[in-house]
């Protein structure tokens, strides 16, 4: 063994706290630090790699390296004013998984070695029960939701074949022919996976939504069923990525009656709405989905990567990711994981998750989600107080999408964006055509108190952009977009 190799390892506990101590100054210092530090001076710029040291130094001396050359650049996208994406953070129970996860170094796929698999398989039951899925579904954990999307969308492409009388998997997917894939505001994920799948991005078919709304319209996707007759593939969505507009599954499940198509549901984030019961009908449906995509280091806050896709037909999953090898576990009447999705190498990434949801419950969890749903309306009303901005859209959940009332033009967002980025930060995105921005709640840390700080940075910011442009206003449009709960006669909060 390598000389310094060996040495790290006698002194291996004494390396483990010194990370322990800076994991703890880290994440103690979380709500100090910017949030998105400045970029370095172009000298210093991380781009120019340093070179590969040739001799071995040691793990201190890493750890010593990345605190200086690395840590001041990573973002605190672990605190509770990391606003953009859907970014949750690490509950403290996830984290200790998190960490014991590398300790055990399971790649747990196999019944050869079943200890991992079965901790999953525990977990997975856990969280169908959380989102009140029934044992009809299946599940397994991949890194995230566009790997989700894309395992469900994949199963989708075998139950076309299976309509159709061909198996996609044994003879590809031209034996298809053209497919459908409708939906009406899909995360861009989607695309991704038609392209990754072989069906072809053209093979998205957008679908009108509801008057003002991202909500797809189910008579209009009755009517788009019956233009061209045939098995399709259907792409609801349980919170979209702008509003955290939802479809109306019991309304798209039903069409079943009149034809024939695969129901693959994006509840990337939304599906948390069924922790609180004051938004739990908004998920109403969805175990009637034949697919289900949920991301777990959103809302459920344990480190990334880690998401879990459901599914009613484990047998065609398996159809399509079975791995032959005297080595690996058996197919089956319940195959390992080994045969259900993309990955033969799959870290222990259910451990996290299990810490979570053992530690804190399902109430534990419901505060949290139910905690970041009214920062998210707080954080509206402020800014609808506030004549620099414009509330796009009702919070129907966890997600504010704002613009500047005046000129949003993409560069005074952008502007905006990063004059406030180092006490909140927040995403661009386009919303009925407007440039705007996106303050997304999902961690666990975020209270009201980082709300307040929030909105005094971009009130700051804003002001500060309307003098260097002369573009100050004095006096407040009537407001005409509601920040609080919304209701409507489907129960889908309608605008």
């Amino acid at each position: 063994m390598d000389r310094t190799l060996a040495t790290d390892l006698a002194r291996l506990p004494e390396l483990l706290e010194a990370t322990r101590r800076t994991a703890a100054d880290t994440l103690g210092a979380l709500d100090a630090r910017p949030v998105v530090p400045p970029p370095p001076p172009p000298p210093k710029s991380p781009h120019q790699a340093e070179p590969l040291p040739v001799h071995p130094t040691g793990t201190a001396s890493a750890l010593d390296a990345f605190a200086q050359r690395w840590a001041p650049r990573l973002s605190a996208s672990a605190g509770p004013r990391y606003l953009g994406f859907v970014t949750g953070g690490a509950t403290p129970a996830a984290l200790v998984g998190d960490w014991l996860t590398s300790v055990h170094d399971q790649n747990s796929n196999s019944a050869l070695d079943p200890g991992g698999q079965d901790l999953e398989r525990e977990t997975v039951t856990w969280l169908r029960d959380l989102f009140g899925l029934s044992d009809a579904h299946t599940g397994t954990f991949v890194s995230g939701a566009t790997m989700s999307n894309t395992t469900g969308l994949a199963i989708a492409r075998e139950w076309l074949g299976e309509r159709l009388g061909v198996s996609p998997s044994e003879d590809g997917a031209a034996a298809l022919g053209p497919v459908r894939v409708l939906s009406g505001a899909p995360h861009s994920s989607i695309a991704k996976a038609l392209s990754v799948l072989g069906l072809g991005r053209s093979s998205l078919v957008p679908v009108p939504t509801l008057p003002g709304r991202e909500a797809v319209d189910p008579a209009a996707l009755d009517r788009a069923l019956a233009d061209t007759p045939g098995p399709a593939v259907v792409v609801a969505n349980a919170g979209t990525v702008n509003t955290v507009d939802f479809d109306d599954l019991r309304a798209i499940s039903a069409l079943r009656e009149r034809h024939a198509f695969w129901l693959h549901t994006d509840a990337a984030f939304g599906a948390f709405a069924a922790l609180s019961p004051e938004h739990a009908h908004l998920v109403d449906g969805l175990d009637a989905s034949d697919s289900v995509c949920i991301d777990l280091h959103k809302w459920l806050n344990v480190p990334y990567d880690s998401a879990v896709q459901f599914t009613r037909r484990q047998d065609l999953q398996a159809r399509v990711f079975q791995n032959a090898a005297a080595y690996l576990g058996p197919l089956g009447e319940r195959p390992d994981l080994v045969h259900l999705t993309p990955e033969n190498s799959h870290r222990l990434r259910a451990l996290a998750a299990w810490f979570t949801l053992r530690a804190y419950g399902r109430e534990g969890h419901r505060e949290i989600v139910e905690r970041d749903i009214a920062c998210a309306r707080s954080l509206a009303a402020a800014l609808e107080e506030d004549p620099a901005f414009r509330v796009l859209a009702p919070v129907r959940l966890n997600v504010v999408c704002f613009t500047l009332a005046d000129d949003p033009a993409p560069a005074r967002l952008t502007a905006l964006r990063e004059a406030a980025q180092e006490e909140v930060f927040v995403t661009p995105t386009v919303y009925a055509g407007t440039p705007a921005l996106r303050a997304a709640f999902s961690s666990w840390r975020t209270t009201q108190a980082d709300v307040r700080r929030a909105a005094q940075a971009l009130r700051k910011a804003a002001a500060v952009g309307a003098r260097a442009t002369g573009t100050t206003r004095t006096t407040r449009t009537t407001r005409t977009t509601p920040v609080t709960r919304t209701t409507g006669t489907t129960g889908k909060g309608t605008a």
